[in-house]
Order: C-alpha cells, then structure tokens, then sequence
C-alpha cells in the first residue's frame, strides 16, 4: 500500500453558525422571535426597520387569488423550464398562500393576520407556557408503543429535570414502577434510548458528556470535527476546559487543526437542552403564527403578519463598507453577513412553518370543519415524511406555535393525535373517542348513568375496539365521575 491523494465528492451536514440561528429561530414562539429580532437589530448597526407601508384594504380572498395566480404563472415557468429549478422541487397542487412577506388585513391584538379582527373572547388567546414534561408526554403519546413501555417513559419524563438530565439512578426508576411493573435495568435502559430521540436532541442524558454526545450523534459521519468531538465528550469531558486545542490533540493524538474544529463544534452544542422550554411566563396572551380561512370551500394558510416594521439592511451602513478602512471594513462585513443571515432564516422559519401547517390542513379538515370528533389519527412521523423534514424539525416547528381559525386560536399540537384500532382495520384518533365517551355521558339518564363496562360495549357496537381498563383512563382524564359517583351526585 502506497499513500497516494485522491479527491471525491459528497454532501454532509455542517453544523455551521447559520445553521444553528436557523434551528433556534425555529422552535421559538412568535413573542420570542420578536424580541430576539429587536435585540438582534439594537446590537447590529446593519439591521434596520423597514419603514411601515400603508396597510392594504384589499379583501383576504381577493389577495389570495392574486397570490394563486402568481403561483400559478411560477408553475408553468418551472414547467416550460423541465420543471428542474428550484432545486427540483415541483409545485405544490395544493391551493394556499406562499408568500413570507404578504400581509394580511386586520387589526386582532398583537398583529394577526386573515379575517380575525381580535373582537373574539381574549381568554381565547391566553396560553399556560409548555413545560419540558409537557413536550416530552406530548411526543410519548404519539409514539407507538405498549401501555407498558409507556408507563416506563413517563416514570423517565417524569424523573428529567428542568435542564434536561436524568438525575435519578435506573434501578431508583424501577422502584418507583412498583408494584404495577416490575422492570429490570436493562428494559428501562432501551426505553430511554428512545426518549433521549426525542426534541429537544439531548434530552434524557445523564451527564454532561453523554448530553453532548447525543446531540453528536445524529449528525453526518462526515461532520468535520465529529468524530474527535464524540471521543472528547466520551473521554475527556471533565479535562476539556483545561487541556484546550493543543491539549486534547495530544490527548487523542490528532492534529491540533481537527482538535480545534472538534472544540468549536462542541461549544455550538447545548448543554441545558431542557432549559429552552418552560421559561416563558404564565397567562400570556399568544399571538398566531398562521391564519387558516376557508374562501369558496377551500381552506387557506397564511402567516400571521405584524403591523410591526419589517426587518431590512441599513443601506447606509452598507455603503460605508467601500469607504472604510481595512478593520472597520471587516468588522461591517461580518455585521452584514449576519444580518443577511438572520433576514434568510426568518424567511426559511416562515417557509417551514407554512409547509407543516399546509400538512396538518390537507390531513385534518374534517377536524377544522367537524371538531375533535372528526380529530384523525396523526403524528410527527407522518409529517415529517410528507413534507420531507426531519421529524425533530417538526416539533421543533409545532412546539408553541399557534394558527387562528375559524374555530379560534389552536396549538398546532392540537392537529396531533394518536391511534386506536376500529373494527373496519382503521384507526380512530384518542380525542375523538374521549369526545364519543363525553357524548354518551352526556345523553345518559342521569338517575341510570353507564358504567364503564356499558361505555365499552357501545363504543364496541360503534367500531371502536376498547378494552374497559382504557375507556375508565379516558374518562378519568376528561374528569368524569364513576357511574356511582353520578348517581349520588344526581
């Protein structure tokens, strides 16, 4: 064997700086992006509000056609192109708004877009913030699994604390599942893999290093720096602050170069992952990320648009580059390719936000129109690979986000649902059926209410396979008294 240099050609996933602003800007809430633009434009003198332009009074459904015909006309040059621009993308069939920067009429409270006027009910629009508990059981209940795997993930979520870590021992975990599950180390060990894949990427670990490697490890094989990156947090994360590039070369005898890029990768990675939820204040008024309206029977997205100033490049400041000198000419470079950055991933978090919501549309209109009855059987997975995104980029889209509809303002985690088999071979989703039992419930003698095993049976005789054990746990969790307690009560 002779060394010999050779070149190839691949793709890979950096985690670069843009990259990182781009996951960030994500999963916040429209409130948080607000004030992360504003701190954004009092720390860069190259971002600038734009100045206020007077608000359109044209009809909703009159924009929305003219943006269907823009849409349009984009179609058929990509068509008369070989439909290969764009980076081959072909144009959706579904009828919505693409437009990031396309304002939307109104005057609701904290500039919402569509028809929505804010003269609905406030409390419509006050949210308790979401707890790191909350997100995990959300993506729990969505995932497929036995009640016996999900009782240990709740004992693991429940034993996570605020900055993510599993402080607790696995053998304290499984005393605590006693006596209703008996489980040995190694069962809760398997159903903690699968809790640390869930967003944020980090959660569940046990340590410093093992947090830093579980944020490593979904990236590319290629990533440079991750494969130093992923020995130094194995190895040698308690000498790190001390041992530095050179340090940690000698360490895993490497070149100093790989060293240093394995260290800077590391700094980008998080180490309280837990610590970006929860931290909003109770009792806030939200503000809609997106409008969902229906025009002549057909329902249409739009984001949300703020009456706020739009973001834009100091032009000034821009200008002045070609005058200054060599240092401050470099420093209002690296300024300005900031802001180009920040301005693209917001438009890129808009984008995104639109092809999730378009998604949960097209699958849930029966729920739009109907309610929770009509609610279908639906999770991130599915999301994820209808619109071709990851599914932790999904819930990173859907966490605290929310879209006015005509049936008020909705978390976009209220589209989500798990399943339960029908007698056909289908699913039916678990709010539908909690809303089936409420229903029931409701139309009962009062003086001769059902019991659980009677809720069964009708739900049986429904299609609705159920065991009795799962029509009591869905009845208990609407806050519905025993059929005993009714009678006394009535």
């Amino acid at each position: 064997m002779k060394p010999r240099l050779q070149t190839s050609l691949g793709q890979h996933l950096v985690l670069t700086p843009q990259l990182r602003q781009a996951l960030h800007l994500l999963q916040l809430s429209t409130v948080e992006l607000e004030t992360e633009i504003a701190a954004a434009v009092e720390s860069n003198p190259l971002l600038d509000w734009e100045e206020p332009e007077a608000i359109s009074t044209q009809p909703l459904s009159e924009r929305a056609s003219a943006q269907d015909a823009r849409a349009e006309r984009e179609a058929e040059r990509r068509d008369g192109d070989g439909g290969d621009a764009h980076d081959g993308e072909a144009p959706q069939a579904w009828d919505g708004d693409d437009g990031w920067y396309e304002r939307t009429s109104g005057t609701g409270s904290g500039g919402q877009g569509g028809d929505f006027d804010g003269d609905g009910d406030p409390a419509d629009r006050m949210v308790q913030s979401e707890s790191l508990r909350d997100h995990l059981s959300w993506q729990l209940h969505l995932s497929t699994m036995s009640s016996r795997d999900r009782s240990i993930g709740i004992a693991l979520i429940d034993a996570i604390d605020e900055d993510g870590y599993l402080r607790e021992s696995l053998d304290d975990i499984a005393a605590a599942l006693l006596p209703e599950i008996r489980a040995d180390a190694g069962e809760i060990a398997t159903m903690l893999c699968r809790v640390q894949r869930f967003d944020p990427v980090g959660v569940g670990a046990r340590d410093l290093g093992e947090c830093l490697r579980l944020q490593l490890e979904p990236l590319s094989s290629d990533t440079p720096g991750r494969a130093v990156a992923l020995q130094a947090a194995r190895d040698h994360i308690e000498r790190l602050p001390k041992l530095g590039a050179s340090g940690l070369a000698d360490a895993l005898r490497c070149p100093v170069e790989e060293a240093a890029t394995a260290l800077q990768l590391l700094r980008s990675l998080d180490p309280r992952p837990g610590a970006q939820l929860g931290n909003v204040p109770h009792d806030n008024y939200v503000t809609p990320d997106c409008v969902i309206t229906r025009q002549n029977g057909v329902w249409r997205v739009a984001l949300a648009s703020s009456h706020a100033p739009r973001l834009t490049i100091h032009r000034g400041y821009e200008q002045l580059i070609q005058h200054a000198g060599s240092s401050d000419a470099g420093y209002l470079k690296g300024r300005l390719q900031e802001a180009r950055w920040l301005l693209k991933n917001i438009e890129a978090r808009g984008e995104t936000l639109l092809k999730v919501v378009r998604c949960l549309v097209r699958q849930q209109s029966g729920f739009l129109e109907f309610g929770k009855r009509a609610l279908r059987p639906l999770t991130l997975r599915e999301v994820a690979e209808e619109i071709g995104m990851h599914e932790s980029t999904v819930s990173r889209a859907v966490a605290r986000k929310y879209v006015h509809t005509p049936r008020g303002t909705l978390s976009l985690k209220d589209f989500f649902d798990s399943g339960v088999g029908t007698e056909g071979g289908g699913e039916a989703s678990s709010t539908a059926i909690q809303q089936m039992i409420r229903s029931l419930v409701d139309a009962e003698d009062p003086r001769k209410p059902l019991s659980d095993a009677r809720l069964t049976e009708l739900l049986n005789a429904a299609g609705v396979q159920l065991a009795r054990r799962t029509v009591a746990k869905y009845r208990e969790a609407m806050h519905i008294a025993s059929s005993h307690e009714r009678v006394r009560i009535a």
